[in-house]
């Protein structure tokens, strides 16, 4: 097995499938569907990409980023799409 296989972590995407640097969207991708922003979350938790290189590869903010992790964490993939976005704001609105 060569090194580089076994220094990969091993991650699991959003569908329960294992991601590789391979299975990550496009860095060049416009069109950011729930699912896509799951597994780019899912690729830095597992330490397959770290913050600072998600951010470089899909030119995102680290608060654009943070905010697609804390919507998973509260919300599950489902608090990724846009409308359920604005849902949520709207949810929290006179909260803060």
């Amino acid at each position: 097995m060569p090194d580089s296989a076994r220094t990969r972590p091993s991650v699991i995407g959003p569908d329960g499938t294992h991601l590789t640097i391979d299975d990550l969207p496009s860095p060049d991708t416009r069109r950011w569907v729930a699912r896509r922003k799951a597994e780019v979350v899912a690729a830095v938790r597992g330490g397959l990409l770290s913050l600072e290189d998600a951010c470089q590869r899909y030119t995102l903010s680290v608060e654009e980023f943070l905010s697609w992790q804390r919507a998973v964490e509260r919300h599950g993939i489902g608090g990724l799409r846009t409308t359920r976005i604005q849902d949520y704001r709207s949810e929290n609105a006179g909260m803060f």
